[in-house]
């Protein structure tokens, strides 16, 4: 799909932990940092490696955070720390499974690194090739085997587990999409805002005309989007209005080249027998179970292995329940524990 992914320049550097107290005869569990060169950017990353034999080598994972400014354990500081991806790592190595965390373009030590100067032509493919740069770090680390690798993907970085899938070499034994981006970028979009639209009518805020002009408006701004013109803003919240403008501004080309994806069809590009685990929260408002539908229905057609779609009653965006606020719920876990079982 990205016929540059190959020119990804890669070079690898390591800097090694102090070990933990580990049991007799254990290689004691350990993070370390790990840095790898894309497209002539320094990405810094964290590996953990469980504690293991000696020489044996391990099944590890690459986790791929969501969209935004989301570092490598799944922050956004300093407004948001849920800390998804370093709690994701934690859970797997319970089952004994490395994992590598990076922060990618705009977060943690990483930064924008090549695109300092010119931002506005950071894409989509770019955040794909510097993802399968560390999946070939991970590959190359004397800790994992290479025969045995995974991808899990939150939201954003599902999408681009399931690009990585069909791509990476070697294929991937497994992908976690967990409350993946399951349709296109403005697809997605519009329904999130007309979801909020219905819910301020609902609430009386708004009139039904009053909604159905909003509505409108938000359907033509993406169809001028995608026909390359000027939004015209006339009739839509400020909020919204300024969303769009910066759809049309620094973020265009990002915006331009994910929308380009469409998830089902990556899906075709999988090796058939890959494990594919699907979530959907039923009260995940940014990404609806029913956005799902047309991914689990191409990932069949791709003769993929199980566990398939699971539906987690009660999850948000974020793998929560009421019951569990800060972290993944149990229902999250048992799902990606059982996808990681042999």
């Amino acid at each position: 799909m990205f016929p540059h992914l190959t020119a990804a320049v890669m070079s690898l550097a390591v800097v090694t932990a102090a070990p933990a107290e580990a049991a007799p005869g254990l290689v004691p569990a350990a993070d370390r940092e790990v840095v790898f060169t894309v497209d002539g950017t320094a990405t810094y990353g964290t590996l953990h490696v469980p504690a293991h034999r000696a020489g044996h080598r391990l099944r590890a994972a690459l986790l791929l955070p969501g969209s935004g400014p989301t570092d490598r354990d799944g922050n956004q500081p300093p407004h948001a720390s849920p800390n998804t991806l370093a709690q994701l790592a934690a859970a797997l190595d319970a089952d004994r499974i490395a994992t590598l965390r990076f922060d990618k373009y705009g977060t943690g030590r990483t930064g924008l690194g090549a695109y300092r100067d010119h931002p506005s032509e950071l894409d989509y493919p770019a955040f794909v090739r510097q993802a399968t740069a560390a999946y070939a770090s991970l590959r190359d680390q004397p800790e994992t085997d290479p025969h045995a690798l995974m991808v899990v993907g939150h939201s954003e970085g599902a999408m681009t587990a399931l690009l990585l899938g069909g791509t990476a070499h070697p294929r991937p034994a497994g992908l976690a999409l967990l409350q993946p981006q399951a349709i296109r970028l403005l697809d997605l979009v519009a329904l999130q805002l007309h979801a909020q639209v219905a819910e301020a009518a609902r609430q009386g805020q708004l009139t039904p005309e009053q909604q159905r002009t909003i509505d409108a408006a938000i359907d033509a701004a993406v169809k001028a989007l995608r026909e390359h013109r000027p939004v015209d803003t006339t009739g839509l919240p400020p909020a919204v209005a300024q969303l769009f403008e910066a759809f049309q501004g620094p973020s265009g080309r990002f915006v331009e080249t994910d929308d380009a994806i469409y998830p089902p069809a990556a899906a075709a590009a999988l090796r058939p027998g890959t494990r594919v685990l699907v979530t959907c929260g039923t009260n995940d408002v940014q990404v609806p179970c029913a956005t799902t539908d047309a991914l689990t229905a191409a990932l069949r057609r791709a003769r993929v292995g199980g566990p398939g779609r699971v539906p987690l009653p009660g999850l948000d965006h974020l793998l929560h329940d009421a019951d569990h606020p800060d972290t993944p719920a149990p229902a999250a876990l048992d799902a990606l524990h059982r996808f990681a079982a042999r």
